[in-house]
Protein backbone atom coordinates (compact mmCIF):
# COMPACT_ATOMS: atom_id res chain seq x y z
CA UNK A 1 0.00 0.00 0.00
CA UNK A 2 2.85 1.90 0.87
CA UNK A 3 4.25 1.85 -2.84
CA UNK A 4 0.93 2.46 -4.25
CA UNK A 5 0.47 5.56 -2.20
CA UNK A 6 3.68 6.53 -4.46
CA UNK A 7 1.70 6.11 -7.76
CA UNK A 8 -0.84 8.74 -6.64
CA UNK A 9 1.57 11.01 -6.25
CA UNK A 10 2.50 10.33 -9.69
CA UNK A 11 5.66 8.14 -9.51
CA UNK A 12 5.65 4.74 -10.54
CA UNK A 13 5.37 1.32 -9.36
CA UNK A 14 5.93 -2.13 -10.86
CA UNK A 15 4.80 -5.49 -10.17
CA UNK A 16 6.92 -8.70 -11.29
CA UNK A 17 5.55 -12.23 -10.28
CA UNK A 18 7.91 -14.84 -11.11
CA UNK A 19 8.08 -18.34 -10.39
CA UNK A 20 10.49 -20.77 -10.75
CA UNK A 21 10.16 -23.42 -13.66
CA UNK A 22 11.72 -26.44 -12.37
CA UNK A 23 10.75 -26.12 -8.68
CA UNK A 24 8.73 -28.90 -8.51
CA UNK A 25 10.83 -31.51 -10.39
CA UNK A 26 13.53 -30.68 -7.45
CA UNK A 27 11.05 -31.62 -4.79
CA UNK A 28 9.85 -34.46 -6.36
CA UNK A 29 13.39 -35.87 -7.31
CA UNK A 30 15.53 -34.47 -4.14
CA UNK A 31 13.01 -33.77 -1.07
CA UNK A 32 11.53 -31.05 0.00
CA UNK A 33 14.50 -29.89 2.47
CA UNK A 34 16.87 -29.11 -1.06
CA UNK A 35 13.74 -27.70 -2.13
CA UNK A 36 13.38 -25.56 0.92
CA UNK A 37 17.42 -24.65 0.61
CA UNK A 38 16.91 -23.93 -3.10
CA UNK A 39 14.26 -21.37 -2.23
CA UNK A 40 16.22 -19.40 -0.02
CA UNK A 41 19.22 -19.82 -2.44
CA UNK A 42 17.17 -17.81 -4.90
CA UNK A 43 15.86 -14.86 -2.48
CA UNK A 44 19.44 -14.40 -2.13
CA UNK A 45 19.58 -13.64 -5.72
CA UNK A 46 16.91 -11.98 -6.02
CA UNK A 47 18.20 -9.65 -3.74
CA UNK A 48 21.16 -8.90 -5.24
CA UNK A 49 19.50 -8.25 -8.50
CA UNK A 50 17.05 -5.53 -7.09
CA UNK A 51 17.47 -2.18 -5.66
CA UNK A 52 17.40 -1.61 -1.25
CA UNK A 53 14.07 -0.21 -1.52
CA UNK A 54 12.27 -2.99 -3.70
CA UNK A 55 10.42 -5.74 -1.82
CA UNK A 56 10.59 -8.94 -2.34
CA UNK A 57 8.49 -11.50 -0.70
CA UNK A 58 7.50 -15.04 -1.19
CA UNK A 59 3.19 -15.66 -2.24
CA UNK A 60 3.35 -19.08 -2.03
CA UNK A 61 4.87 -22.59 -3.27
CA UNK A 62 7.65 -21.42 -5.63
CA UNK A 63 5.78 -18.09 -6.35
CA UNK A 64 7.19 -14.77 -6.02
CA UNK A 65 6.78 -11.39 -6.24
CA UNK A 66 8.80 -8.03 -6.52
CA UNK A 67 7.30 -4.86 -6.25
CA UNK A 68 9.50 -2.28 -7.62
CA UNK A 69 9.04 1.37 -6.37
CA UNK A 70 10.17 4.47 -9.18
CA UNK A 71 9.74 2.49 -11.81
CA UNK A 72 8.01 5.10 -13.96
CA UNK A 73 9.33 3.45 -17.75
CA UNK A 74 8.64 -0.28 -18.51
CA UNK A 75 12.26 -0.25 -19.76
CA UNK A 76 13.33 -0.33 -15.90
CA UNK A 77 10.83 -3.13 -15.14
CA UNK A 78 12.36 -5.11 -17.90
CA UNK A 79 15.88 -4.61 -16.64
CA UNK A 80 15.20 -6.08 -13.54
CA UNK A 81 13.40 -8.83 -15.17
CA UNK A 82 15.97 -9.08 -17.34
CA UNK A 83 18.68 -9.21 -14.62
CA UNK A 84 17.06 -11.97 -12.37
CA UNK A 85 16.34 -14.66 -15.54
CA UNK A 86 19.93 -14.09 -16.15
CA UNK A 87 20.66 -14.76 -12.59
CA UNK A 88 18.42 -18.00 -11.91
CA UNK A 89 19.57 -19.27 -14.95
CA UNK A 90 23.14 -20.25 -13.28
CA UNK A 91 22.86 -23.54 -11.41
CA UNK A 92 22.97 -23.27 -8.39
CA UNK A 93 24.63 -26.03 -5.06
CA UNK A 94 22.04 -26.92 -2.79
CA UNK A 95 22.70 -29.24 -0.33
CA UNK A 96 25.50 -31.48 -2.71
CA UNK A 97 23.42 -30.67 -5.54
CA UNK A 98 24.29 -29.31 -8.47
CA UNK A 99 19.94 -27.75 -9.39
CA UNK A 100 18.79 -25.00 -12.03
CA UNK A 101 15.88 -23.54 -11.27
CA UNK A 102 15.18 -20.95 -14.60
CA UNK A 103 12.41 -18.82 -13.93
CA UNK A 104 9.49 -17.07 -16.09
CA UNK A 105 8.35 -13.11 -14.94
CA UNK A 106 4.87 -11.61 -15.60
CA UNK A 107 5.02 -7.54 -15.45
CA UNK A 108 2.10 -5.40 -14.31
CA UNK A 109 2.98 -1.54 -14.59
CA UNK A 110 0.93 0.75 -11.97
CA UNK A 111 0.03 3.87 -13.00
CA UNK A 112 -3.32 6.74 -12.81
CA UNK A 113 -6.39 4.78 -11.84
CA UNK A 114 -5.01 1.20 -11.44
CA UNK A 115 -3.67 1.35 -7.86
CA UNK A 116 -5.69 -2.01 -6.52
CA UNK A 117 -3.35 -4.17 -5.28
CA UNK A 118 -5.33 -7.11 -5.95
CA UNK A 119 -5.88 -5.80 -9.64
CA UNK A 120 -2.50 -5.67 -9.79
CA UNK A 121 -1.24 -8.63 -8.30
CA UNK A 122 -3.88 -10.33 -10.79
CA UNK A 123 -2.66 -8.32 -14.13
CA UNK A 124 1.20 -9.76 -13.37
CA UNK A 125 -0.21 -13.04 -12.45
CA UNK A 126 -1.94 -13.55 -16.16
CA UNK A 127 1.35 -12.12 -17.47
CA UNK A 128 2.88 -14.61 -15.93
CA UNK A 129 1.13 -17.32 -17.47
CA UNK A 130 1.52 -15.67 -21.08
CA UNK A 131 5.31 -15.97 -20.21
CA UNK A 132 5.76 -19.55 -19.17
CA UNK A 133 3.80 -20.21 -22.51
CA UNK A 134 5.79 -18.54 -24.55
CA UNK A 135 8.38 -20.80 -23.52
CA UNK A 136 9.69 -19.90 -19.94
CA UNK A 137 12.40 -18.42 -19.11
CA UNK A 138 11.42 -15.15 -20.27
CA UNK A 139 9.42 -12.20 -19.38
CA UNK A 140 5.64 -11.05 -20.44
CA UNK A 141 4.14 -7.52 -19.83
CA UNK A 142 0.37 -7.52 -18.90
CA UNK A 143 -1.83 -6.88 -21.83
CA UNK A 144 -5.88 -6.41 -21.65
CA UNK A 145 -6.50 -8.93 -23.73
CA UNK A 146 -4.84 -11.46 -21.36
CA UNK A 147 -7.95 -11.36 -19.05
CA UNK A 148 -9.76 -13.14 -22.26
CA UNK A 149 -6.90 -15.74 -23.33
CA UNK A 150 -7.19 -16.75 -19.46
CA UNK A 151 -10.90 -17.40 -19.77
CA UNK A 152 -10.47 -19.12 -22.33
CA UNK A 153 -7.58 -21.19 -21.44
CA UNK A 154 -9.95 -22.34 -18.40
CA UNK A 155 -12.32 -23.84 -20.91
CA UNK A 156 -10.07 -25.50 -22.88
CA UNK A 157 -8.55 -27.22 -18.95
CA UNK A 158 -12.10 -28.13 -18.88
CA UNK A 159 -12.79 -29.39 -21.86
CA UNK A 160 -9.41 -31.58 -21.71
CA UNK A 161 -10.46 -32.81 -18.48
CA UNK A 162 -13.39 -34.73 -19.81
CA UNK A 163 -11.95 -35.07 -23.17
CA UNK A 164 -10.41 -38.94 -22.82
CA UNK A 165 -13.71 -40.01 -21.21
CA UNK A 166 -15.79 -38.74 -24.14
CA UNK A 167 -13.80 -40.41 -26.48
CA UNK A 168 -12.47 -36.93 -28.02
CA UNK A 169 -8.66 -38.48 -28.32
CA UNK A 170 -7.46 -40.18 -30.94
CA UNK A 171 -3.62 -41.69 -31.57
CA UNK A 172 -2.84 -41.08 -35.34
CA UNK A 173 -0.13 -43.01 -36.82
CA UNK A 174 3.22 -41.70 -39.16
CA UNK A 175 5.28 -44.41 -40.48
CA UNK A 176 8.77 -45.23 -39.64
CA UNK A 177 10.47 -46.07 -42.93
CA UNK A 178 13.58 -48.37 -42.86
CA UNK A 179 15.87 -46.83 -45.21
CA UNK A 180 17.79 -50.19 -46.28
CA UNK A 181 15.12 -52.35 -46.85
CA UNK A 182 12.44 -50.13 -48.09
CA UNK A 183 9.95 -50.76 -46.01
CA UNK A 184 7.89 -49.28 -43.16
CA UNK A 185 9.60 -50.77 -39.48
CA UNK A 186 7.53 -49.17 -37.72
CA UNK A 187 5.08 -46.28 -37.05
CA UNK A 188 5.03 -43.48 -34.65
CA UNK A 189 1.99 -43.06 -32.16
CA UNK A 190 0.75 -39.16 -32.12
CA UNK A 191 -1.70 -38.07 -30.36
CA UNK A 192 -4.96 -35.48 -31.16
CA UNK A 193 -7.84 -34.13 -30.31
CA UNK A 194 -11.24 -33.26 -32.05
CA UNK A 195 -12.83 -30.92 -29.77
CA UNK A 196 -16.62 -31.13 -30.77
CA UNK A 197 -16.82 -27.55 -31.09
CA UNK A 198 -13.48 -25.61 -31.53
CA UNK A 199 -12.47 -28.64 -34.33
CA UNK A 200 -8.90 -30.29 -34.09
CA UNK A 201 -6.58 -28.27 -30.75
CA UNK A 202 -3.20 -28.51 -31.91
CA UNK A 203 -1.12 -30.94 -29.47
CA UNK A 204 1.20 -27.82 -29.24
CA UNK A 205 -1.47 -26.27 -27.38
CA UNK A 206 -3.28 -28.67 -25.59
CA UNK A 207 -0.15 -31.25 -24.05
CA UNK A 208 1.36 -28.02 -22.10
CA UNK A 209 -1.86 -27.74 -21.11
CA UNK A 210 -2.35 -31.52 -19.78
CA UNK A 211 1.22 -31.87 -18.77
CA UNK A 212 0.78 -27.96 -16.34
CA UNK A 213 -2.65 -29.88 -14.89
CA UNK A 214 -1.33 -33.18 -14.28
CA UNK A 215 -3.64 -34.35 -16.62
CA UNK A 216 -1.02 -35.81 -18.58
CA UNK A 217 -0.75 -38.61 -16.49
CA UNK A 218 -4.17 -40.10 -17.21
CA UNK A 219 -4.14 -39.32 -20.67
CA UNK A 220 -0.22 -40.72 -20.81
CA UNK A 221 -1.44 -43.69 -19.51
CA UNK A 222 -4.47 -44.59 -22.25
CA UNK A 223 -2.10 -43.45 -24.82
CA UNK A 224 0.04 -46.53 -23.72
CA UNK A 225 -2.56 -48.87 -23.32
CA UNK A 226 -4.01 -47.45 -26.52
CA UNK A 227 -0.91 -47.71 -28.78
CA UNK A 228 0.30 -51.07 -27.18
CA UNK A 229 -3.50 -52.37 -28.13
CA UNK A 230 -3.45 -51.41 -31.75
CA UNK A 231 -0.07 -52.21 -32.63
CA UNK A 232 -0.82 -56.02 -31.41
CA UNK A 233 -3.75 -56.26 -33.98
CA UNK A 234 -1.21 -54.81 -37.07
CA UNK A 235 -1.13 -57.35 -40.00
CA UNK A 236 2.63 -57.22 -39.43
CA UNK A 237 5.05 -57.49 -36.87
CA UNK A 238 6.36 -53.83 -36.74
CA UNK A 239 7.12 -51.45 -33.99
CA UNK A 240 5.60 -48.94 -32.30
CA UNK A 241 6.91 -45.37 -30.60
CA UNK A 242 5.28 -43.48 -27.97
CA UNK A 243 6.35 -40.05 -26.30
CA UNK A 244 6.35 -39.77 -22.53
CA UNK A 245 6.15 -36.75 -21.12
CA UNK A 246 8.71 -35.80 -18.51
CA UNK A 247 6.07 -35.28 -16.10
CA UNK A 248 5.48 -39.01 -16.32
CA UNK A 249 8.20 -39.94 -14.25
CA UNK A 250 7.42 -38.32 -11.62
CA UNK A 251 4.84 -41.68 -11.03
CA UNK A 252 7.51 -44.45 -9.89
CA UNK A 253 4.78 -46.91 -11.19
CA UNK A 254 5.08 -45.72 -15.18
CA UNK A 255 7.28 -49.03 -15.51
CA UNK A 256 4.34 -51.10 -14.30
CA UNK A 257 1.71 -49.42 -16.51
CA UNK A 258 4.10 -49.89 -19.27
CA UNK A 259 4.24 -53.90 -18.18
CA UNK A 260 0.14 -53.92 -18.02
CA UNK A 261 -0.22 -52.60 -21.12
CA UNK A 262 1.83 -55.30 -22.65
CA UNK A 263 0.47 -57.69 -21.12
CA UNK A 264 -2.81 -57.09 -21.44
CA UNK A 265 -2.76 -56.66 -25.31
CA UNK A 266 -0.05 -59.41 -25.89
CA UNK A 267 2.32 -57.24 -27.92
CA UNK A 268 5.75 -58.36 -27.86
CA UNK A 269 8.08 -55.57 -25.73
CA UNK A 270 10.68 -55.68 -28.37
CA UNK A 271 8.06 -53.91 -30.93
CA UNK A 272 7.86 -51.01 -28.15
CA UNK A 273 9.86 -47.89 -28.61
CA UNK A 274 9.36 -44.99 -25.90
CA UNK A 275 10.44 -41.54 -27.01
CA UNK A 276 11.84 -39.02 -24.50
CA UNK A 277 13.30 -35.29 -24.52
CA UNK A 278 16.49 -34.53 -23.31
CA UNK A 279 14.48 -31.61 -21.06
CA UNK A 280 14.12 -35.22 -18.53
CA UNK A 281 17.66 -35.12 -18.07
CA UNK A 282 18.44 -31.75 -17.08
CA UNK A 283 18.56 -32.54 -13.51
CA UNK A 284 21.23 -35.12 -11.99
CA UNK A 285 18.17 -37.27 -11.28
CA UNK A 286 18.92 -40.60 -9.64
CA UNK A 287 14.58 -41.02 -10.02
CA UNK A 288 14.62 -40.84 -13.59
CA UNK A 289 17.45 -43.00 -14.16
CA UNK A 290 15.66 -45.74 -12.14
CA UNK A 291 12.74 -45.26 -13.87
CA UNK A 292 14.23 -45.70 -17.45
CA UNK A 293 16.29 -48.63 -16.31
CA UNK A 294 13.06 -50.59 -14.89
CA UNK A 295 11.04 -49.39 -18.62
CA UNK A 296 14.41 -51.08 -20.19
CA UNK A 297 14.28 -54.26 -18.11
CA UNK A 298 10.83 -54.59 -19.55
CA UNK A 299 12.66 -55.31 -23.11
CA UNK A 300 11.50 -52.10 -24.14
CA UNK A 301 13.81 -50.04 -26.69
CA UNK A 302 14.16 -46.15 -25.16
CA UNK A 303 14.72 -43.59 -27.74
CA UNK A 304 16.00 -40.10 -27.35
CA UNK A 305 13.99 -37.71 -29.30
CA UNK A 306 14.98 -34.21 -31.24
CA UNK A 307 18.55 -35.40 -30.01
CA UNK A 308 21.02 -31.95 -30.41
CA UNK A 309 18.11 -29.46 -29.49
CA UNK A 310 19.41 -29.62 -25.40
CA UNK A 311 22.24 -28.73 -23.02
CA UNK A 312 23.92 -32.32 -23.02
CA UNK A 313 23.16 -34.48 -25.81
CA UNK A 314 26.72 -36.47 -25.64
CA UNK A 315 26.60 -36.72 -21.53
CA UNK A 316 23.17 -38.41 -21.10
CA UNK A 317 24.43 -40.88 -23.93
CA UNK A 318 27.04 -41.53 -21.15
CA UNK A 319 24.55 -41.67 -18.19
CA UNK A 320 21.85 -44.11 -19.91
CA UNK A 321 22.23 -46.51 -23.15
CA UNK A 322 19.81 -45.21 -25.04
CA UNK A 323 18.32 -47.71 -28.32
CA UNK A 324 17.89 -45.26 -30.50
CA UNK A 325 18.71 -41.36 -31.35
CA UNK A 326 16.41 -39.05 -33.44
CA UNK A 327 17.79 -36.14 -35.30
CA UNK A 328 15.43 -33.16 -35.01
CA UNK A 329 13.77 -32.01 -37.74
CA UNK A 330 15.42 -28.45 -37.17
CA UNK A 331 18.86 -29.99 -38.82
CA UNK A 332 16.76 -32.32 -41.51
CA UNK A 333 15.09 -29.27 -42.35
CA UNK A 334 18.45 -27.44 -43.67
CA UNK A 335 21.21 -29.95 -44.43
CA UNK A 336 20.57 -29.42 -48.14
CA UNK A 337 21.09 -25.61 -47.96
CA UNK A 338 23.28 -25.17 -44.17
CA UNK A 339 26.83 -26.66 -43.84
CA UNK A 340 26.07 -26.33 -40.33
CA UNK A 341 23.18 -28.76 -40.29
CA UNK A 342 24.88 -31.13 -42.88
CA UNK A 343 27.79 -31.55 -40.92
CA UNK A 344 25.16 -32.16 -37.54
CA UNK A 345 23.25 -34.50 -39.14
CA UNK A 346 26.45 -36.80 -40.37
CA UNK A 347 27.86 -36.29 -36.88
CA UNK A 348 25.01 -37.96 -35.46
CA UNK A 349 24.63 -40.40 -37.44
CA UNK A 350 28.28 -41.36 -37.23
CA UNK A 351 27.76 -41.40 -33.48
CA UNK A 352 25.14 -43.84 -33.28
CA UNK A 353 26.89 -46.47 -35.53
CA UNK A 354 29.68 -45.84 -32.97
CA UNK A 355 27.76 -46.23 -30.26
CA UNK A 356 25.47 -48.97 -31.52
CA UNK A 357 22.11 -47.15 -31.85
CA UNK A 358 20.34 -46.80 -34.44
CA UNK A 359 19.31 -43.48 -35.81
CA UNK A 360 16.28 -41.73 -37.05
CA UNK A 361 15.81 -38.87 -39.27
CA UNK A 362 12.52 -36.59 -38.55
CA UNK A 363 11.17 -34.46 -40.73
CA UNK A 364 12.26 -35.72 -44.12
CA UNK A 365 9.76 -34.11 -46.55
CA UNK A 366 12.06 -34.22 -50.14
CA UNK A 367 14.16 -37.08 -51.89
CA UNK A 368 17.23 -35.41 -51.60
CA UNK A 369 16.83 -35.12 -47.86
CA UNK A 370 16.28 -38.87 -48.06
CA UNK A 371 18.54 -40.27 -50.41
CA UNK A 372 21.61 -38.26 -48.60
CA UNK A 373 20.03 -39.73 -45.51
CA UNK A 374 20.18 -43.02 -46.76
CA UNK A 375 24.02 -42.43 -48.07
CA UNK A 376 24.76 -41.11 -44.91
CA UNK A 377 23.83 -44.58 -42.98
CA UNK A 378 20.88 -43.43 -41.35
CA UNK A 379 18.75 -46.48 -40.69
CA UNK A 380 15.39 -44.51 -40.43
CA UNK A 381 13.42 -41.75 -41.63
CA UNK A 382 10.36 -40.65 -41.30
CA UNK A 383 8.13 -37.22 -42.82
CA UNK A 384 5.56 -35.93 -45.20
CA UNK A 385 7.81 -37.80 -47.90
CA UNK A 386 5.91 -40.63 -46.92
CA UNK A 387 2.94 -39.90 -45.05
CA UNK A 388 1.80 -37.50 -42.38
CA UNK A 389 -0.03 -38.67 -39.23
CA UNK A 390 -3.33 -41.25 -40.39
CA UNK A 391 -5.74 -42.62 -37.88
CA UNK A 392 -5.31 -45.81 -36.51
CA UNK A 393 -7.90 -47.86 -39.27
CA UNK A 394 -5.82 -46.51 -42.23
CA UNK A 395 -2.62 -48.44 -40.52
CA UNK A 396 -2.92 -51.39 -42.76
CA UNK A 397 -3.00 -48.80 -45.95
CA UNK A 398 0.10 -47.66 -44.81
CA UNK A 399 1.71 -51.15 -44.15
CA UNK A 400 0.74 -52.17 -48.21
CA UNK A 401 1.22 -49.05 -49.58
CA UNK A 402 3.99 -47.44 -48.99
CA UNK A 403 8.09 -48.28 -49.22
CA UNK A 404 9.72 -49.53 -51.91
CA UNK A 405 7.47 -47.04 -53.99
CA UNK A 406 9.67 -44.24 -52.13
CA UNK A 407 12.77 -45.71 -51.53
CA UNK A 408 14.31 -47.73 -54.06
CA UNK A 409 15.98 -45.99 -56.84
CA UNK A 410 13.68 -47.29 -59.89
CA UNK A 411 10.41 -45.43 -58.01
CA UNK A 412 12.59 -41.98 -57.18
CA UNK A 413 11.93 -40.62 -60.77
CA UNK A 414 7.95 -40.90 -60.54
CA UNK A 415 6.05 -38.61 -58.45
CA UNK A 416 4.61 -39.30 -55.22
CA UNK A 417 1.08 -38.71 -54.23
CA UNK A 418 -0.07 -36.66 -51.59
CA UNK A 419 -0.39 -39.28 -49.30
CA UNK A 420 3.34 -41.05 -49.93
CA UNK A 421 2.56 -43.27 -52.45
CA UNK A 422 3.32 -43.60 -56.28
CA UNK A 423 2.61 -45.82 -59.40
CA UNK A 424 5.39 -48.07 -58.59
CA UNK A 425 4.63 -51.94 -57.77
CA UNK A 426 3.40 -52.02 -54.09
CA UNK A 427 6.29 -53.98 -51.14
CA UNK A 428 5.31 -57.02 -48.89
CA UNK A 429 3.34 -55.56 -46.07
CA UNK A 430 5.73 -53.82 -43.62
CA UNK A 431 9.17 -55.19 -42.71
CA UNK A 432 10.07 -56.93 -39.02
CA UNK A 433 11.21 -54.54 -36.23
Amino acid sequence: MRALARVRRGEGVAVLCLDLDRFKAVNDSLGHPVGDALLQAVAVRLRECVHETDLVVRLGGDELAVVQEGASQPAEAAAAATRIIVALLARFDVAGHQVSAGDSIGIALAGPGSTDADALMRCADLALYRAKEDGRGTLRFFEPGMDEQMRVRRELEADLGAALGQGELALFYQPLMDTQRGCVGGFEALLRWQHPVRGTVSPAVFIPLAEETGMIMAIGAWVIRKACADAARWTAPVKVAVNLSPVQFRDRSLPHIVAEALAESGLAPTRLELEITESLLLLDDEKVLEILHGLRALGVRIAMDDFGTGYSSLSYLRRFPFGKIKIDQSFVRGMMEQKDCAAIVSTVVSLGRLLGMSVNAEGVETREQFLALREQGCGEVQGYLFSPPRPASEVAAMLDGIGQAVTQEPALAGPLSPAGGSAAPRPSAGCPA
